[in-house]
């Protein structure tokens, strides 16, 4: 009888303190997320512009990949024509994800930007933008660009020139047209674990691109373009 009640006590003594245990691990969950937007937020703030008329001119734009087709590639592929056909860039990086077969962001990018009539000459292409932090970082270390202007949705645009402020880059942002809140629930709840990520990648694991490679520099003189078949 008493073994029975001894092993009673220590089910709910190991019970509560699991209890304890998942509560802690849910509030620091909520507070890392919490910290890392507001963190993410103020740093970008006063950075990203919705008006094309009024966004400072650079020299390079950075367009961050998106799977060539859906709505949010489509956005970003106008913002940066605009942005382009309004002086405001002179060169277009676009750096997407090609380490999977059949799967091309950055040229699906360059086509779809000549086809809005963006010539192929102002057009340099990034195959490895595996993620956020490997286009910004490697639009610096290997296309030579330390003053950007990036290119995607603002919740994306509010990440990515965090992580260029933390690897020394001046970065702004030109903000493609977003999906209304119904369909973008799944990306926003997506986007606030990335910011996790970010933070952590940025902060405490110091982390760099998955390759890097000899400088490209892009402008009038480069060989490097972008063709449209590797």
């Amino acid at each position: 009888m008493l073994r029975a009640l001894a092993r009673f006590l220590r089910h709910i003594i190991c019970s509560r303190r699991m209890i304890r245990f998942a509560c802690f691990l849910l509030f620091a969950a909520i507070a890392m997320i919490f910290f890392a937007n507001r963190e993410i937020v103020k740093t970008s703030e006063q950075l990203t512009w919705n008006d094309v008329n009024a966004i400072p001119v650079r020299n390079v734009g950075l367009l961050l990949g998106a799977r060539p087709g859906n709505n949010y590639f489509t956005r970003r592929i106008n913002a940066a024509a605009e942005l382009y056909h309004s002086g405001k860039v002179k060169w277009l990086l676009v750096s997407g994800d090609n380490g999977r077969k059949n799967y091309d962001e950055s040229s699906g990018m360059q086509q779809a930007l000549i086809a809005k009539g963006v010539p192929a000459s102002a057009i340099f292409c990034d195959y490895a933008g595996f993620s956020t932090l490997d286009s910004v970082v490697r639009a610096n270390k290997v296309f030579g660009e330390n003053n950007i202007t990036i290119i995607s949705q603002e919740f994306h645009n509010q990440r990515a020139i965090w992580l260029a402020k933390q690897y020394g880059i001046d970065a702004i942002g030109y903000n493609a047209e977003d999906l209304d809140q119904g369909r973008g629930k799944l990306v926003r709840l997506r986007e606030k674990l990335a910011r996790v990520s970010a933070v952590i990648d940025a902060t405490i694991l110091h982390r760099q691109p998955k390759y890097l490679g000899p400088t490209v520099m892009i402008g009038p003189n480069s060989e490097h373009g972008c063709p449209a078949t590797k």
